[in-house]
């Protein structure tokens, strides 16, 4: 879902769900100037911000992403069970949400 703040110019919500099937990984990335708001529905899921102790979220379970953070590591915990993830964004409109990091 995406929809413009009416009481916010230039500022859009999305949320959206991410699936992690087992043992899934996701690529060192970043979102841009959005804040985000990552809530965990099933399963467990370990993540780290740069310069941030690894963490591990089990369901029920929250975390905040400042604008810039710099996300190096979200993976399933499970090798046999899916996890899954809401996960909402307040974005500068048109912006993209997700910018991969580059291989080396």
């Amino acid at each position: 879902m995406e929809q413009a703040l009416p009481n916010i110019k230039g500022k859009t919500f999305t949320s959206t769900i991410v699936n992690f099937p087992p043992t899934a990984r996701a690529t060192p990335h970043r979102h841009g100037n959005a804040f985000v708001y990552a809530y965990v529905l099933k399963g467990e899921v370990r993540s780290r911000l740069d310069g941030e102790p690894v963490r591990t979220y089990r369901q029920g379970e929250n975390w905040v992403e400042q604008p810039g953070a710099h996300h190096v590591l979200t993976e399933n915990t499970s090798r046999t069970q899916p996890a899954k993830l809401l996960v909402i964004f307040i974005s500068d409109t048109g912006d993209k949400l997700k910018v991969d990091d580059r291989p080396k």
